[in-house]
């Protein structure tokens, strides 16, 4: 996709460019042909043209970087941002989800003139590929509505816009939806090649196809949609997902061996991949580094990865007071993790992974974010921060101690990043294999296929180098009740920071998970009385000797405030339509029963 990302700007601008040159009228002898407008025959005439609109359509449809933890209990940014939403302020009124038909629309318009199309403008062979594309991309569109609000108004050709009546399109059912969004997927799958290479690399290929359906009929079987928990639909999402995992493996994915480096070069564990490269579209990764500090993990994030054993990390607050015990912790904490956790938790005391830390800085030093004292009181109290070479970071920025690393780009300076990041680059994955086969796995414990649930489960963890053991890599469920909990915890850990917590959340109906933590938890590492201040050189994941300085101590409620604790509803599990949008078609778009409307998105 590399090559084609310019051109997609001058299609949109071109074509705003028709409507005006249909309007003016021209007098005889003064008819020419101007070269350097772009009009509809242009566009559909020039089989880059028509390749430069689909490109337009992946660059609004591809999902991009995602600091989405601040949405869960992944993460919090600074104080007092926990969303109304998972506060339990929320209403028709506040509701940010909306009705969007701008890429279906696109992709409408493109499949309408790929039909029309002759062989002798666009091979047949690239016509029937850009057409699957534009169908999985429409897909896309629909259950991105769908999944938030139930059935919208199924429009699969492009519209008349001077045909009034034919714009009054009503909601259809959410099975009607789904089926038009499975047989769109079906299309896509049967005619996309597996694999892409060189600049073809990161299109479309039927694995995401058949991965994307994969996850919709999951979606489609899980309590959100199936709260009467009809197996048909489990089958029909077994099916599917095991479907998906079959082409993979016989198309050469699978688990990638490093998962720290999944997101830094191209590899088998990539499905769906958004690339971003220097100078076309890199990305900074400005928002996590020390200087904003987004997405900074909290207590349930931190303590939610295994030991190197498979074991859970033993993490009782109650018990820190214990000296013997804190060490311990801080040992198991720092030192005998699986390795996700490095991969995605940057802890304070340990070396940043880039070659500055901030601009000026040289040397790949220990960051610290540690505390010289503590209060425990209603909000956190700093009396000094110890962060050598560094000035008093956290009573500027918000900082708790732990950033997310996951992906960051690790061959760029702070400096640079003002300047336009010579060589910055990096892969965000929407979907990757470990989630096609977590789906396939999850889909066959519903079903009853324990082993197979469990195998799954195996593989993920023996790729985060967490020692076999038994044979079980510290997996200790064995009903079904207890393995779909292993499942929700290992999800968690899995795909932490790639917007998967808060979703995954709403499809098994669990706001619970959160509500029942009450507010956003935190660790902090504590300086112990009469201790010297850390030097920059110094390590606390390698040294034994300068972690016996410190202590770990949990605070209560990193917002310092009672009123900022998750009470997500568990009466509205569809958002509302917005009033403003249902003005414009009252008799066709009912509001969602949830909202007082008369719409019912589980029919």
């Amino acid at each position: 996709m590399k090559k084609y990302l310019k051109k997609y700007t001058v299609i949109v601008t071109g074509l705003m460019l028709v409507s005006i040159s249909l309007v003016t009228s021209c007098k005889k002898g003064l008819d020419y042909t101007d070269t350097k407008d772009i009009n509809s025959g242009n566009v559909w005439n020039d089989p880059v043209m028509i390749k430069a609109f689909l490109t337009d359509i992946y660059g609004k449809s591809m999902p991009e970087w995602s600091f989405d933890g601040n949405n869960s209990d992944e993460a919090t940014n600074q104080v007092k941002d926990m969303g109304d939403f998972q506060r339990g302020i929320f209403g028709v009124t506040n509701n940010q989800v909306n009705i969007d038909y701008s890429n279906i629309d696109k992709c409408n318009t493109l499949l309408d003139h790929l039909a029309a199309t002759p062989a002798s403008v666009l091979d047949p062979k690239l016509n029937a590929q850009f057409a699957a594309e534009a169908k999985f991309w429409r897909a896309w569109a629909y259950w991105g509505m769908v999944s938030q609000m139930g059935g919208m108004p199924l429009i699969l050709h492009q519209q008349n816009i001077l045909d009034l009546q034919s714009l009054k399109v009503p909601r259809s059912k959410t099975s009607v939806c789904m089926a038009q969004i499975i047989k769109d997927l079906d299309d896509a799958a049967a005619a996309l090649p597996a694999n892409y290479t060189g600049n073809d690399f990161g299109r479309i290929t039927s694995i995401a196809a058949l991965g994307l359906k994969g996850r919709i009929l999951l979606w489609y079987a899980s309590p959100l949609f199936n709260p009467g928990n009809d197996a048909a639909r489990w089958q029909s999402a077994y099916a599917a997902t095991k479907a998906a995992v079959t082409a993979a493996d016989a198309n050469g994915y699978g688990l990638y061996s490093n998962y720290k480096d999944i997101w830094y070069t191209p590899n088998n564990e990539m499905i769906m991949v958004n690339q971003y490269y220097f100078p076309d579209r890199y990305y900074d990764f400005s928002y996590i580094r020390p200087a904003y500090h987004k997405n900074q993990p909290i207590w349930s994030l931190l303590t939610a990865y295994p030991k190197r054993d498979g074991s859970p990390m033993q993490a009782d607050k109650d018990q820190l007071s214990d000296p013997s015990y804190n060490a311990q912790f801080l040992k198991d904490f720092y030192t005998n993790r699986d390795e996700r956790f490095y991969a995605t938790v940057f802890c304070g005391g340990t070396p940043y992974p880039t070659p500055d830390i901030l601009p000026g800085q040289t040397g790949k030093t220990s960051l610290w974010f540690a505390w010289s004292s503590y209060t425990t009181t209603s909000k956190i109290n700093i009396a000094s921060l110890v962060t050598p070479g560094v000035n008093s970071v956290f009573g500027e920025l918000g900082t708790i101690g732990f950033l997310d690393r996951k992906g960051l780009d690790t061959l760029v300076t702070q400096s640079n990043i003002a300047h336009g990041i010579a060589g910055a680059k990096s892969y965000w994955v929407p979907m990757r294999y470990a989630e096609l086969l977590m789906n396939y796995g999850e889909c066959a414990n519903e079903i009853g296929n324990s082993n197979e649930a469990l195998n799954v489960l195996y593989k993920v963890r023996a790729r985060a180098k967490i020692n076999a053991g038994s044979g079980s890599y510290g997996i200790t469920a064995t009903g079904q009740t207890d393995i779909r909990m292993a499942y929700i915890k290992e999800r968690q850990v899995e795909f932490a920071f790639e917007n998967m917590r808060f979703p995954d959340l709403r499809r098994w109906r669990r706001y619970d998970i959160l509500n029942n933590q009450g507010a956003r938890h935190g660790l902090v590492i504590v300086l112990k009385p009469g201790q010297s201040l850390p030097l920059p050189s110094d390590n606390i994941r390698t040294d034994p000797a300068v972690r016996a300085k410190f202590s770990a101590v949990y605070f209560d409620n990193l917002d310092g405030d009672p009123a900022f604790t998750f009470n997500l509803t568990l009466n509205h599990w569809f958002f509302p339509l917005k009033p403003s949008q249902i003005s414009l078609e009252p008799e066709n778009l009912p509001q969602n029963n949830e909202w007082g409307g008369t719409f019912d998105p589980l029919q």
